[in-house]
């Protein structure tokens, strides 16, 4: 059995479940059903197979997922990852961290944000626009009530409109729901 992982990476992961996936080829009509919704529409992971055993919630997840992360309107493909990335940290969801992380690094073409938060994490110090967004989603998903009003602001004031902040606050909320879950059902090993 590979260790788990506990630092954070841009490589690419594995996760195992710690509870028993569905077998797709066993799978019922309406786990069928929810299945072919999958996150981004990529091959269908352990986690959504894990997920598959409520089939009824998985055929509203995955939707919604997409929509929240990968929506051609309000923030930018780098916005949302970063708000994934803030909430992630804050929950320690090394699997979740890696795929966004390298997610960002691909949007935005750059490394520079994601070295600083991996070696600093919640004191990482990120050109302004980039700050604002990680310290309102790291906010937001520590204790959603410490997000305040303030904050907003900065965020308007960084050239956030009004659709940007709700995609971020998305993004920051399904993360901090979906991190659990991973942490729950699963753990992060090294690929291979």
């Amino acid at each position: 059995m590979k260790p788990a992982v506990h630092h954070y990476t841009t490589d690419v992961l594995d996760w195992r479940p710690f509870v028993t996936p569905v077998k797709l080829e066993e799978a019922t009509p309406a786990q069928r059903e929810a299945l072919k919704i999958t996150p981004a529409n990529k091959k269908i992971s352990d986690y959504v197979l894990v997920l598959a055993h409520d089939p009824e919630s998985l055929l509203h997840r995955s939707p919604l997922f997409n929509a929240i992360m990968y929506g051609r309107d309000g923030l930018d493909r780098g916005g949302r990852e970063l708000g994934a990335i803030g909430s992630s940290i804050v929950n320690r969801c090394v699997y979740c961290i890696a795929v966004h992380a390298r997610h960002y690094n691909q949007a935005t073409k750059t490394t520079a944000v994601v070295e600083e938060i991996f070696a600093k994490e919640l004191d990482a110090t990120l050109p302004d626009r980039e700050q604002s967004i990680f310290d309102f989603s790291s906010k937001l998903s520590a204790f959603p009530p410490a997000a305040s009003a303030d904050d907003v602001a900065r965020l308007r004031d960084k050239g956030l409109t009004p659709l940007e902040t709700l995609d971020l606050i998305l993004s920051a909320a399904i993360f901090g729901w979906a991190n659990r879950l991973m942490h729950t059902l699963g753990e992060p090993i090294p690929a291979g």
